[in-house]
C-alpha cells in the first residue's frame, strides 16, 4: 500500500509562503547539498506527486522548463492536480480529479508501492488532514522567522498527535522533522 506524504517548508513560525501566492524567499536558507539528496531520495521513491491548483499552476511553469536531475524527476512522475476550477492538466503526465479528491486518493493509496506526496497545496492539505489521509508529515523548517504569511497548519484542523520518525539537522541551519500521523 502507498503512503501518502506531506511535503512542505516552512518557516519557524509556521509559514509555508508570505503573503502572496509563491512567495517563497526563505527556501533559499535552507536550501543545499543535504536537501538536495533529500528531494532526490523522496522523488526516486515516489510513484505520484499530489497538488491543488495554486501549486501545480506554479510548479507547471516552473518545472517544465528547469534542467537537472530534479526537474526530470519531477517531469516524469505522474502527477494529480485536484481541482475543481481548471479545465484541464497539461504539464507532462499529470491527470486532473475534480470531485471527490479523498476518495480518489484513498483509492491511489490502495494501488501502488510506492509513495505519493503532496507538495505545497495547503486548501488539499487542509482537506486530507481533515480526512485523516496523511500517512507521515516531512517538514523542512527555515530558520527564519518570517513575522508574516500563510500559515501551513490553518485554525480549526481536529486535534491529532504526532508520532516522531526522525529529526536530521542540516548545515544550512535548517532542520528536516518526520512525524508519522
Amino acid at each position: 500500500m502507498r503512503k501518502l506524504i506531506m511535503w512542505n517548508i516552512m518557516t519557524l513560525d509556521g509559514y509555508f509562503e508570505g503573503e502572496k501566492n509563491w512567495d517563497l524567499w526563505f527556501h533559499e536558507t535552507i536550501w543545499g547539498e543535504e536537501l538536495k539528496a533529500f528531494s532526490l531520495e523522496q522523488l526516486n521513491n515516489a510513484d505520484y506527486l499530489i497538488f491543488g491548483r495554486v501549486t501545480y499552476e506554479g510548479m507547471a511553469a516552473y518545472w517544465q522548463t528547469a534542467t537537472g536531475e530534479i526537474a526530470e524527476l519531477m517531469n516524469a512522475i505522474p502527477k494529480i492536480v485536484c481541482s475543481r476550477t481548471l479545465d484541464e492538466a497539461s504539464w507532462n503526465n499529470s491527470t486532473l480529479i475534480r470531485e471527490n479528491v479523498s476518495d480518489e486518493i484513498t483509492k491511489l493509496k490502495s494501488a501502488g508501492n510506492k509513495n505519493m506526496y503532496a507538495f505545497g497545496s495547503a486548501n488539499l492539505s487542509e482537506t486530507l488532514i481533515k480526512d485523516d489521509l496523511y500517512d507521515e508529515l516531512r517538514i523542512g523548517i527555515a530558520p527564519v522567522i518570517a513575522g508574516k504569511g500563510r500559515s501551513l497548519f490553518p485554525q480549526g484542523l481536529p486535534l491529532k498527535k504526532m508520532c516522531l520518525i526522525s529529526s536530521q539537522p542540516l548545515e544550512t541551519g535548517g532542520v528536516v522533522i518526520t512525524y508519522r500521523t
